[in-house]
């Protein structure tokens, strides 16, 4: 295998082989993860930031209930992310734990959009009868796609993100300079989710009503995962590491046991092996740096 023609960072192609440079990853690919970030964060942002008005004029909740219900919401959005992250590391990857995420994050928009239109639903003379209560049920039902909406975004959040950085080899100092501009971008992309969120869905959902609120909010979603999906014959994937608590114990272990020894001069003498793996599967290695040396000097 030619070295120029593959990556060197150990990441496989989506049939299991060398990842290709020309053929994967890069811009191409980056930016499909970019429309998927911008899609789910404008979706994620457009609930979050009129939430208190939905619970209380439409759900009848009092202040202190509807701001009880925000705290809870965003803070399972806030924890989702650690679950997420071990599991895509550990275990499935970031391609497949960010799909398994979207799908609960969709499942939740739609529960979402159900509640909205459950009024409509359970009037007239062809009326559902499935809900003896349609009130309690429209609570119910919105109550946990909204808490399905706070762990799929949740989870998938790192995971899309840290996959499209995955686009660009380290070891190619172009596609190293380009990461930083995907950060950018990316970073660029939510914040504009945000800024569209924040004007014209909230004022969607003020004037127009919750129905087209959490329609278009749906929509989004389901087209940013759409693009992330169909982008998966371009990806670069990199191999799941195993669990990252087993990898601090054994940082831990190594460093207890060897603190008396001296360093070698030779920075490349630390590694257990050469080339650009690591002895974990799954893993690369990452450059020596004497920051954290407690015994280099300051000074």
């Amino acid at each position: 295998q030619n070295s120029t023609e593959y990556t060197g960072d150990g990441s496989v192609c989506t049939s299991g082989h060398p990842a290709s440079r020309k053929h994967t990853g890069n811009w191409k690919a980056s930016s499909l993860t970019i429309v998927c970030s911008f899609c789910c964060y404008l979706a994620y942002s457009s609930i979050g930031k009129n939430l208190v008005s939905y619970l209380t004029k439409v759900l009848d909740e009092t202040n202190l209930d509807a701001a009880r219900h925000v705290a809870t919401w965003q803070g399972t959005s806030y924890l989702a992310p650690l679950v997420g992250a071990f599991v895509a590391d550990s275990y499935l990857g970031k391609y497949r734990t960010a799909l398994i995420s979207c799908t609960i994050f969709i499942m939740g928009m739609m529960m979402l959009l159900l509640s909205a239109a459950l009024p409509l639903i359970s009037a007239g003379p062809h009326a559902w009868t499935l809900w003896a209560d349609p009130i309690s049920s429209r609570y119910i039902i919105f109550l946990v796609g909204l808490y399905m909406v706070g762990l799929g975004y949740g989870a998938q959040s790192p995971c899309v993100t840290s996959f499209g950085a995955d686009q660009f080899d380290d070891t190619n100092e172009m596609e190293k300079t380009r990461k930083s501009s995907f950060f950018n971008w990316h970073y660029f992309s939510i914040n504009a989710g945000s800024l569209i969120a924040g004007t014209v869905i909230v004022w969607v959902q003020e004037h127009e009503g919750w129905l087209w609120g959490f329609t278009i909010s749906t929509l989004f979603v389901t087209l940013g995962i759409s693009v992330f999906f169909l982008g998966s014959i371009v990806y670069r994937f990199q191999k799941p590491g195993g669990s990252p608590l087993a990898r601090i114990w054994q940082v831990v272990v190594a460093a207890s046991r060897n603190f008396d020894k001296v360093l070698p001069c030779d920075s490349s003498a630390l590694y257990e092996f050469s080339g650009q793996g690591s002895a974990i599967e799954g893993s690369r290695k990452l450059e020596h740096t004497s920051g954290l040396d407690c015994n280099s000097d300051t000074t």
